[in-house]
């Protein structure tokens, strides 16, 4: 004698729901698609982070657009920065040159250090003009080079890693809870 098939139960009366598989693909899409963004967006910065189209030399003067909250720096070429460069800023307002902290820009031929941060508390056109012992070029940029798209770089990987974690769990959690509700529900029906 053949045993009797269980009792189908309907997909839609097991609990938790299906709407959390939905819940975790979206979870994980977003955190995924987050992370590709900010890495390929800071990326962008970090390769465009100096204007090394428009260097300027020992004595030159560039004049730069500069707004409040948006950091420029000045770079130097194949030298780090030492006591034997400076720099002026003039300008519509109070500019402050700081010291940038570490890090590095590179290109096919040339290696750039940042010398000083830039922060200005007036929009404006400022004139910058910088001089040193010995023949030094100088380019404007983003005060952000390789050093920190390394920092967002981690992040950018981070996210898509959580996404995925978070999507995994919420898929087996959901999986487990069903399987369990499923059989507490043939337990009653056979009872």
């Amino acid at each position: 004698m053949q045993p009797s098939p269980a009792p189908r139960i309907p997909a839609n009366e097991l609990r938790p729901g299906r709407r959390w598989y939905a819940v975790a693909a979206a979870i994980t899409v977003v955190l995924i698609v987050s992370g590709t963004a900010i890495g390929v967006h800071r990326f962008d910065d970090a390769v465009n982070a100096v204007d090394t189209d428009h260097q300027f030399a020992d004595g030159g003067t560039v004049t730069v657009r500069l707004e409040p909250g948006h950091e420029k720096a000045i770079w130097i070429k194949d030298r780090g920065p030492s006591a034997a460069q400076a720099c002026d800023i003039t300008g519509p307002g109070d500019a402050v040159l700081t010291s940038p902290g570490v890090d590095v820009f590179l290109t096919r031929h040339e290696t750039w250090n940042p010398l000083y941060s830039i922060a200005v508390q007036q929009s404006g056109d400022y004139e910058v003009t910088c001089t040193s012992r010995g023949p030094s070029r100088y380019a404007i940029g983003d005060s952000g080079g390789l050093v920190a798209f390394g920092g967002w770089l981690v992040l950018a990987v981070l996210l898509p890693m959580l996404g995925i974690g978070i999507g995994s769990a919420i898929v087996l959690i959901t999986v487990f809870r069903r399987r369990g509700h499923r059989k507490r529900m043939l337990a009653v029906i056979s009872a």
